[in-house]
């Protein structure tokens, strides 16, 4: 894992394995592929994205192949960004989104105490635009203002098999594109223990 530190909060950033990306990608295609199962696994509702799809993963699946991973994941950025080791963490949930041409996600926050997004798929050209600073289909994470020789904003060109472990409460926002395509994340919030918290918090 590699530790960013673009400014205040730290963010940890790993490469998925090919096999938890395969099996996410299954996953939500098994969905899609049922009215039903769309419409209980809806999340739209609950979130803030102006995207075509918010798909809830189950925690039947969560448990099973993706549990592990997201705690030992989650451990080292504490423990590296901060040197503590949580007691407990619980997923609260976990959900995907399928992203669009000229679809976008709002600044926004999450609820938890550590947050994530990891990519399935990205569109080819997802940043193709006309402008010097090519901002298309990225992530923006947001802290504070702009003050000398400190920097307020990091930006992330989304990659297949990326993910980005971050405080909840950072705010960030992801940008519409202009080509075809669909753009493919999921995102996790967890809770962690009192006394962790409370180490966090100072």
């Amino acid at each position: 894992m590699k530790i960013l530190s673009p400014f205040g909060p730290k963010l940890g950033k790993i490469k998925i394995p090919s096999n938890i990306v395969s099996l996410l990608n299954k996953e939500v295609d098994k969905i899609i592929d049922s009215k039903s199962k769309t419409k209980k696994s809806d999340y739209s509702k609950k979130v803030v994205g102006q995207v075509y799809q918010e798909i809830q993963i189950s925690k039947n699946f969560i448990d099973k192949y993706l549990k592990k991973f997201i705690k030992k994941q989650v451990s080292t950025y504490l423990k590296k960004s901060f040197n503590i080791m949580p007691k407990k963490f619980s997923i609260k949930n976990l959900w995907v989104v399928r992203q669009f041409k000229n679809e976008y996600n709002p600044v926004h926050y999450h609820d938890g105490f550590v947050s994530a997004v990891g990519y399935l798929m990205v569109p080819k050209n997802l940043t193709k635009s006309k402008k010097k600073i090519k901002t298309n289909g990225t992530i923006d994470f947001i802290n504070g203002t702009k003050t000398y020789l400190n920097n307020s904003i990091f930006n992330h060109k989304p990659k297949i098999g990326d993910m980005i472990i971050f405080p909840n409460n950072l705010m960030h926002t992801a940008y519409p594109f202009n080509v075809e395509g669909e753009r493919r994340s999921f995102s996790f919030n967890l809770d962690l223990d009192v006394e962790t918290k409370k180490l966090l918090n100072g």
